[in-house]
């Protein structure tokens, strides 16, 4: 019996010339989003594009983001989903894959269930591509919400909270058909005064979740050559392909174990938000950070798994990276005792370049999967 083969619906990699090279259309220019009064381009002169295939009323790709995650979580049409994600769409989150628009409505329903007066505000949209390529955009919003109905963690708890969330989606022809989405589901369980750990355990157990690997582009990364060490990548002084310049920041950081690079290419005041509601001003406790990852999962290796940004050496930069990694449990740190277990760990970052420099960083990573990972009888 054939089996039947799943359709492949990966979107291809965007090339340099598909980046735009300014800000008129961008998320500042389109004054901000999440509010009733920035979702009407009517009165405003906003700098349209080719969008084929999209509904007319949305003059270029922010206002399509911005309008459509009003539409369906705040207005709440959650069946407006049907016109705007494809039938077959696919949606990696911290819990794995999910496929098709009919569960997106029913994940979104629940949500919605579980905080009545949630609301999503846009906080950064960083895009590419184009109507041909697809377009690609990094969504980053705040999301709060009363917790007054009945959530996949506990009964309802009559608490609010406030969290990061980073979607990055793929759009042709009016409808997302790929997107990887990371929220800070750890934040979100704490601040219902819930122990981590404990849902974790649970949600384990339910064993209906995962695969937990992430969106791997080729095979899984590794960072030990034929040479029996990490590549060895040069920081440039300044920025000319901004491609170039992230490849070597991640690979130098994370693989060759490089930490004076965290010197080298972040400001002195560099600002960090990140999961588990992390803010650090400076480099220090950012490099105290991410050294206390690599020594919890001592033979991590990373790699980086999409690229796009927007902007020019004048203006500064504002970049996408989506990434993921594998390492085994064999370090102490935050996440408990050893266990040895192999665990996969996924992101999206965020950055915004001035003068060469990394200012300010955003970067949210499914960290309560990997306690469920870690913590679970498998």
């Amino acid at each position: 019996m054939k089996t039947k083969k799943i359709k492949d619906l990966r979107p291809k990699s965007l090339k340099d010339h598909h980046m735009p090279k300014n800000y008129d259309i961008s998320l500042k220019a389109y004054g901000g989003g999440g509010k009733a009064k920035s979702l009407n381009p009517i009165t405003k002169k906003l700098k349209t594009q080719s969008m084929k295939g999209f509904e007319t009323q949305y003059k270029n790709i922010i206002d399509y983001i911005v309008r459509i995650t009003f539409r369906i979580w705040e207005q709440k049409d959650i069946g407006y989903i049907y016109d705007t994600y494809s039938h077959d769409c696919r949606v990696w989150d911290e819990f794995g894959l999910q496929s098709g628009a009919e569960k997106i409505v029913a994940d979104t329903v629940h949500t919605n269930n579980a905080f009545p007066d949630i609301r999503l505000f846009a906080d950064e949209v960083i895009w590419a591509g184009d109507e041909d390529a697809s377009f690609h955009t990094s969504h980053r919003t705040i999301i709060t919400g009363t917790n007054t109905g009945y959530s996949k963690f506990s009964e309802p708890t009559k608490k609010s909270v406030r969290l990061l969330c980073i979607a990055n989606c793929v759009a042709k022809n009016n409808e997302i058909y790929y997107e990887n989405v990371v929220y800070d589901t750890a934040a979100l369980i704490k601040q219902l005064g819930l122990n981590v750990n404990i849902v974790a355990r649970e949600i384990a157990k339910e064993g209906n979740i995962g695969p937990f690997a992430p969106d791997f582009k080729n095979s899984k990364p590794t960072r030990i050559t034929r040479n029996s060490k990490p590549l060895n990548f040069e920081i440039p002084e300044k920025i000319s392909n901004v491609r170039d310049f992230v490849e070597a920041v991640f690979n130098s950081i994370w693989n060759r174990r490089n930490f004076s690079t965290i010197d080298h290419v972040y400001s002195d005041d560099v600002a960090f938000e990140g999961s588990t509601g992390r803010k650090f001003k400076g480099k220090k406790q950012l490099r105290n950070f991410i050294i206390s990852m690599i020594a919890t999962f001592p033979d991590m290796a990373l790699s980086v798994e999409d690229i796009y940004w927007m902007g020019n050496n004048h203006d500064g930069y504002s970049v996408s990276i989506r990434w993921g990694a594998i390492g085994t449990h064999s370090g102490n740190g935050s996440y408990g005792p050893p266990t040895n277990k192999e665990c996969y760990i996924w992101g999206i970052t965020q950055w915004h370049i001035e003068n060469n420099k990394i200012v300010k960083e955003w970067t949210v990573f499914n960290e309560f999967g990997i306690l469920v990972q870690l913590l679970g009888d498998k």
